[in-house]
């Protein structure tokens, strides 16, 4: 079996399908030459590729296959960073702007029966830091808090065959006040949608366009009991027979703030997060096997988290199917550019759209993140950066209503549904920070206000989103802050989430880190994932409950 031989796309699913990860020709510059080879889906800077080291600003991939037998082949390509071509028989079949989102291509005119030759050339100039690129460092050697960067293909490469007439989208809006989902579906004909629950039907529909089923058994979907829904969806003839056949699933949630407060299926819960940046040893932002992305949402559970902040990364599909299936929370956030323009914006605008469009569907995900700390946006005009972000924070209900939007995590929000921020204080003084909302307000994140001029706080939840950043001393790299060894890594956690879970208005937390990551050296395990901590020392201190609440928040 060749690298990440698992099925791509977990909440879409169809049996038959070509993986075309493996040992592909690569070559990089302005011509393609191909006179290396690598190893996909796997970057180039990556040790997983067999390359290893920087290949500049554009890289090309050949790829030599046979087609499956069907009526029609889509190529699916998981992420290509930044910009892709893509021909096939030198047919140019997609072209794709966005380092961190799926594309595909109908590429069945194209084809020949065998040895079609696929080509991709992959664009990412390093020295543009108006792309959004997140944690990826546009210098030659990583430092500070950022990475090593990710140039061209970094998730799988797969064909799809299909009929003729199939189904070419499902999507489900799960309704649990109501105990029925919604579901709206593209397809050819009439399509037929069965509902299980733990083998047992527990709704049925068929139709075109849209309609609501009703569910029979109702459970919801909960960290403690991530109870999920498998859908069958049928393209059916006029015969009755099965034309095309998908499987996906749904989670009966909701999510909420109300009076300062998170809600997760109407009850007041305590988020207790983990800022997980995503990046892997060998593979960089591709985790080497699927077994990796379910062992670090494993290791942050057995580390009494329940969720995780993605930081500048949007994650593999892989990753998010196992946060559905374990119960694990998770913000999605936008990789953010570093320079701003006018064509900044845009390009961030039109990839967040497609992040938004792909994880709207997952009940794991309960927050959304468009901007993290005034990244790219700090030495503008405050009016210029508060425009932006507020038309974030509405494009964002636009595409999904259902969760709460934290607009700028950090400081300087504008429109927002939390006050997240952001406090690297040490413990007795990060206690003293968050005893009321007028002692959160006064900002500690230096110069950074919690708002911007012109927006205020109205009564959101307060949540400190980053904290902590302990490093070991002697450990090398760097961290926040230093501990002499294990003991008292132990003693200031234990300081900094009881000093956050004390009475007063913070109704949750996101702690730096769940693992080291290169040079940065601050987290709770490894770059390895090895603990540093006894696993269950962390947890008993990560899940010290919240000490009574205040009833006036204003």
């Amino acid at each position: 079996m060749g690298p990440r031989p698992e099925y791509p796309r977990p909440a879409l699913r169809r049996a038959a399908w070509v993986t075309l990860n493996g040992e592909w020709a690569f070559g990089a510059g302005p011509d393609p030459t191909f006179d290396r080879s690598i190893v996909v889906p796997f970057c180039a800077e990556s040790e997983l590729s067999g390359i290893g080291e920087p290949p500049g600003d554009v890289v090309w991939y050949r790829r030599r296959f046979d087609a499956p037998a069907a009526e029609a082949v889509v190529l699916h390509f998981g992420a290509v960073d930044y910009r892709a071509t893509v021909w096939v028989n030198d047919v140019e079949v997609a072209r794709h702007e966005g380092g961190h989102t799926p594309f595909s291509a109908e590429i069945t005119a194209a084809l020949r029966a065998r040895d079609n030759v696929l080509v991709v050339r992959a664009e990412d100039p390093l020295a543009d830091q108006t792309i959004p690129r997140g944690k990826q460092y546009w210098k030659a050697v990583p430092e500070s808090i950022f990475y090593t960067p990710t140039t061209g293909i970094w998730q799988t490469v797969w064909l799809e065959p299909l009929p003729l007439r199939h189904i070419r989208g499902l999507r489900t809006r799960p309704d649990l006040q109501s105990g029925a989902v919604d579901v709206e579906v593209e397809a050819d004909g009439e399509v037929e949608i069965i509902a299980t629950l733990e083998g047992q039907v527990a709704g049925r529909w068929s139709g075109q366009d849209r309609g609501r089923m009703q569910l029979e058994h109702v459970v919801p979907w909960h960290p403690d009991s991530p109870a999920l829904y498998d859908l069958e969806a049928r393209l059916v003839d006029r015969e009755g027979r099965t034309v095309d056949r998908l499987e996906s699933y749904f989670g009966l949630r909701t999510v909420e703030t109300i009076d300062g407060r998170f809600h997760l299926n109407g009850e007041p819960f305590t988020q207790r997060l983990v800022l997980d940046q995503g990046y892997f040893p060998g593979g960089l932002l591709t985790a080497p096997t699927d077994d990796a992305l379910r062992v670090d949402i494993e290791l942050a559970r057995s580390l009494g988290f329940n969720g995780a902040r993605k930081h500048q990364k949007v994650e593999d599909p892989r990753w998010l199917y196992w946060a559905d299936r374990l119960g694990f929370l998770c913000w999605s956030e936008m990789p953010s550019f570093h320079e701003h323009s006018a064509e900044a914006e845009r390009r961030l605008i039109a990839e967040w759209t497609e992040v938004v469009r792909e994880h709207r569907d997952h009940p794991s995900v309960v927050a959304w993140v468009p901007a993290n700390e005034s990244f790219g946006l700090q030495n503008i005009d405050p009016s210029v950066r508060s425009n932006f972000l507020v038309r974030l924070y509405k494009l964002t209900h636009e595409l999904d209503g259902t969760r709460p939007v934290s607009s700028n995590d950090g400081w300087e929000h504008a429109l927002t549904d939390m006050c997240t921020l952001h406090d690297y204080s040490p413990p007795a003084e990060l206690a003293r920070n968050y005893r009321s909302v007028e002692a959160a307000l006064q900002g500690h994140a230096g110069d950074h206000a919690p708002y911007d001029p012109g927006f205020g706080y109205r009564g959101e939840p307060v949540l400190v989103t980053e904290f902590g950043g302990l490093r070991v001393s002697g450990s090398g790299g760097w961290g926040y802050s230093d501990v002499r060894d294990a003991d008292q890594f132990l003693e200031v956690y234990a300081g900094l989430i009881d000093g956050l879970m004390q009475p007063g208005p913070v109704e949750g937390f996101c702690y730096t880190q769940l693992t080291d990551v290169e040079q940065e050296t601050n987290g709770l395990l490894t770059f390895d994932r090895v603990p540093k901590v006894e696993p269950e020392r962390i947890r008993a201190a990560t899940q010290k409950p919240k000490g009574g609440q205040l009833k006036n928040h204003s």
